[in-house]
């Protein structure tokens, strides 16, 4: 039985530590809030989405960096196995639009409650408002940590610490500081499913009309970084919602060097042609009004003053008077509604982090360092980073088990 310390009660750490003291352990789990799972508490809008039920191959493509990495820990701890490990420990789940797993109560506490019976039930010590000041490491290997200001000798220890998004549910980084004084490198730390900034003024004007089913690309030149289809948001300084927080893990890397473009198509179900001859029904029942007044059939009102100044048509403009090839600015405007990125909101914004511990430093069979004996890390300070949808929450369950298991 060995002694093992584990930093950090989010879904990482207390699935590690339910594992290591499964396997006979003698385990505790300390954490520098006030309670366990803060920010799982706020996942989901409040409702945890806790994982993605898509075929396992799915789920390896919805994971953004270094998705090799995560082997091991996914068919060690699949999907499947997340929901079967909370219907058995008693929590009810259910599957919503896209694959997602969401307890059936909507109540991301009734995650942590369940988590936190089953640690008591394990016999695992838990330790809030306990900070861990520094890790012991004598001959590359770990000796205990010091926390509170005291020495704790341990066999070994999960750094499940978090990233930097959130930092007011205690994602502040800290854990990166820890584990610098071990000789762990890691990499570029960026926000990602976070916000995008826009730099001209259409997205202010727009502020709080929300998009279904529309298009989006972000080109890097003539380079397509990515493309999806559903629903986006326009705030006061850009653009927001599922597709566009997408986006931004997909293209955080590229944002600072590049002046990369948001392409918008509104009517995506509809070819150029098509769109023309919808515009021109539409204006047939609106030979004699103003442009500005002619639009309401085809997109929200708060959006109209702003396609036609970006298509460059006066819309004091007579719909009779309007000419083939304005027609086609207006099929343009709508098709590829073009907006410039300048970057992203910051951490206090972002769902996950990008960017983390390198993973070419941990062994992904175990989540072991490699460069320190006994010392082993899950969750966000991994860099692993995946699209929203239950993925992010699914690497947190499988490197937390995975480390939890690999403790001899």
């Amino acid at each position: 039985m060995s002694k093992v310390i584990v930093a950090g009660a989010g879904p990482a750490g207390m699935m590690a530590a339910i594992q290591s003291a499964g396997a006979g352990h003698e385990v505790t789990l300390i954490d520098h809030n006030e309670k366990l799972g803060k920010k799982l508490f706020i996942t989901g809008k409040g409702r945890c989405n806790i994982t993605n039920a898509s075929d396992i191959e799915e789920v390896f493509e919805n994971i953004v960096t270094n998705p090799k990495f995560m082997y091991s820990a996914l068919y060690t701890f699949t999907n499947q196995a997340v929901i079967d490990f909370f219907e058995d420990i008693g929590l009810s789940t259910k599957i919503e639009r896209g694959n997602r797993v969401f307890p059936s109560s909507d109540k991301s506490s009734d995650v942590i409650k369940v988590l936190e019976k089953k640690l008591k039930e394990m016999g695992v010590k838990i330790k809030l408002k306990h900070n861990m000041d520094r890790l012991i490491v004598e001959d590359e290997r770990v000796e205990g940590a010091v926390i509170n200001g005291k020495r704790v000798n341990a066999d070994a220890v999960i750094m499940a610490t978090g990233g930097l998004s959130y930092a007011s549910t205690g994602s502040d980084g800290s854990g990166f500081d820890i584990i610098g004084s071990t000789g762990h490198t890691t990499t570029k730390f960026l926000p990602a499913l976070v916000p995008l900034l826009i730099k001209e003024d259409y997205p202010k004007e727009m502020q709080g009309v929300s998009l279904k089913n529309v298009e989006i690309k972000v080109l890097n030149g003539k380079k397509c970084l990515y493309n999806a289809f559903g629903e986006m948001l326009f705030t006061h300084f850009g653009v927001s919602g599922p597709i566009v927080l997408s986006a931004s893990s997909k293209i955080v890397k590229h944002i600072e060097n590049n002046q990369l473009k948001l392409v918008i198509d509104l009517k995506p179900a509809l070819s150029d042609e098509q769109l023309d001859a919808r515009i021109i029904r539409d204006f047939e029942l609106n030979i004699n009004r103003d442009l500005k007044n002619s639009l309401d059939r085809l997109l929200p009102k708060k959006m109209i003053p702003c396609i036609i100044r970006y298509s460059e048509i006066p819309e004091t403009k007579k719909i009779h008077e309007i000419t083939k090839e304005e027609r086609r600015r207006l099929v343009k405007s709508m098709k590829e509604f073009t907006l410039t990125i300048t970057g992203t909101r910051g951490f206090d914004e972002a769902i996950i982090t990008h960017g983390g511990i390198n993973v070419k430093e941990i062994n992904p069979a175990t989540m072991e360092s490699k460069k320190v004996k006994g010392l082993y890390f899950a969750g966000e300070m991994i860099d692993v980073d995946a699209f929203t949808g239950g993925y992010n929450l699914q690497i947190a369950w499988s490197t937390g088990y995975l480390a939890g298991n690999s403790i001899e």
